[in-house]
């Protein structure tokens, strides 16, 4: 038994007198098929069209006296109104008693827009477990036009399905080949990382933190993030970016949110802020652990208000952007130093994703290599090939497990550059590739923390904690060390360490200072006299 859900069409439907039968009326027509039989009709319709109703149902019964049809009255003020129009086309289909045994269709080309939208959406659901059966007139011209059009059904749970299934996953696998800037990469862990983040970029306009080594790709990444927004028309304003470790003093507060003229001295007229730039886009602050505790108080109301005052000002200014923040710094540890705020940090926090290393994704280092290739040729104009000997030597010198790789992406595409430049032929051969791994061999030792001066008093007071700490910090706490096992007391040591800066201060405060720092590596003056005893 076939039973077919429909709304009566006060528009397509309408028809009086003998000319009608030279029209098509879609719930006639599709009464009219000899390969369509409906057994059973609800016909629903609104009160104002009952004249209209009565003329298609006597019609109906006399093009299908087989088919037993029933009416629903059904209340829509504005069937135009979205809510209203699936609240009640909802309550229908809940208080509808469906048989298993029987094959339901729901006629979806009658009524307003919304309405047949709420049709596809409560069979999609499931709420109306029907096929949808969409009629049309026929192509045909003249006198010879066949009142009865034609007819498609369509299973939202069969193949034909499968088409617009598979368009998604195309339109998923262009966004993340968005992200990849069109690397494949091979690294398992940072696919599932590109994948989540293309999938939280899409959806949400929540401030994004990336983290990572520096050279690890954050710029890169916040620079496809934008690009594949814009591609969905999510951001309708600029990518604005900064690295926030080159803002000092008055320069981050005019940098970032604005200055009136004569804020400050030099501001002689005003100026706008990156905040007010990146309006309608997003605003890519890298390096964020840099900025000082007031402009992080400013972004933080930013962010939460939509508003700040630029510098100078009592006059509110405003922008609506999302956030992508960077940063190499652990920022849990950094507000724990009280260098960071722990209300912004909850802020930016939502979503954040640890980008792995070079080392970490060894596997993409042959993709990267042809990414490089590219890369130069694109800039330059200049294609440069590898010969075979000299592109496995370089690839296993690449991934050897010692192979340092510190600035990560960055050190490697330098390496790339500079092979590229050497090779005048367009050809990298052994000679220049063994030239190359030398270069970065020396630069490695070099770096090496094995070559940091008193690097043994860091491993000797930290213990294994001294692996975790990074190598900028390893050599000034170093030389701190070094400073203290000389000096009899804390403050002789400040006094050292702090000989120009104290010259500036009213009181001198060295021992304090010094003692601030020390516990930032869970130190105290007594453990390094001590030691040094």
């Amino acid at each position: 038994m076939t039973t077919c859900i429909a709304l009566l069409g006060p528009t397509l439907d309408n028809g009086y007198g003998e000319r009608r039968w030279q029209r098509w009326r879609p719930s006639v027509g599709m009464c009219m098929h000899d390969d369509l039989l409906i057994d059973e009709l609800h016909l629903l319709y609104q009160s104002k069209f009952a004249n209209l109703k009565r003329v298609i149902v006597a019609d109906i019964t006399k093009v299908s006296p087989e088919t037993r049809i029933i009416e629903h009255q059904v209340r829509f003020e504005n069937p135009w109104d979205f809510a209203e129009v699936y609240g009640g086309l909802h309550d229908f289909c809940r208080g509808f008693t469906f048989n298993a045994d029987e094959q339901y269709l729901v006629h979806i080309t009658t009524g307003t827009h919304v309405q047949q939208i709420c049709w596809f959406l409560l069979a999609e659901s499931r709420h109306l477990p029907a096929q949808l059966l969409q009629t049309s007139p026929s192509m045909e011209k003249g006198k010879d036009r066949d009142p009865a059009g034609t007819f498609a059904t369509i299973d939202l749970d069969l193949s034909r399905y499968d088409a617009l299934a598979d368009r998604f996953a195309a339109e998923k696998e262009e966004g993340t080949t968005l992200l990849r800037a069109g690397i494949q990469t091979r690294n398992e862990h940072y696919n599932r990382i590109i994948d989540d983040i293309e999938m939280v970029a899409i959806a949400s306009r929540a401030p994004i933190l990336l983290q990572g080594a520096t050279g690890t790709g954050k710029t890169h990444l916040a620079r496809r993030i934008y690009e594949l927004k814009a591609s969905r028309h999510q951001v309708s304003g600029p990518f604005v970016e900064v690295n926030c470790a080159t803002l000092r003093g008055d320069q981050a507060m005019s940098m970032l949110f604005g200055h009136t003229k004569g804020a400050f001295t030099g501001a002689a007229q005003a100026r706008a802020g990156l905040l007010d730039k990146a309006d309608g886009g997003l605003l890519f602050l890298d390096e964020i652990g840099e900025l000082g505790l007031d402009e992080q108080a400013m972004l933080l109301r930013a962010l939460e208000e939509g508003s700040w005052l630029p510098v100078g000002s009592d006059q509110v200014a405003m922008a609506d952007f999302q956030l992508l923040a960077g940063t190499n710094r652990d920022l849990h540890e950094a507000v724990r130093d009280g260098t960071f705020r722990e209300d912004l940090l909850a802020r930016i926090n939502l979503w954040q994703y640890e980008l792995p290393s070079l080392q970490e994704r060894r596997e993409d280092i042959e993709p990267n290599l042809a990414f490089e290739l590219q890369r130069f040729q694109d800039e330059t104009g200049r294609a440069v090939r590898f010969n075979k000997e000299a592109r496995e030597l370089f690839i296993a010198f690449a991934t050897r497990p010692d192979a340092a790789w510190r600035g990560n992406f960055r050190d490697f595409s330098g390496a790339i550059t500079r092979l590229c430049t050497r090779a005048h032929n367009g050809r990298i051969g052994s000679e220049l590739v063994q030239s190359e791994c030398q270069r970065l061999e020396h630069d490695w030792r070099r770096l090496s923390n094995d070559e940091v001066p008193g690097d043994d008093l860091v491993e000797t007071y930290l213990g294994d904690m001294a692996a975790t700490v990074d190598l900028f910090d390893r050599i000034q706490l170093a030389y701190v060390l070094s400073v203290c096992e000389k000096s009899r007391s804390c403050s002789d040591a400040g006094k050292v360490l702090f000989a120009q800066s104290r010259k500036k201060k009213a009181t001198s405060n060295d021992a304090d200072r010094l003692a601030k720092y020390l516990r930032k590596f869970h130190l105290k003056w007594s453990d390094i006299s001590q030691g040094a005893s």
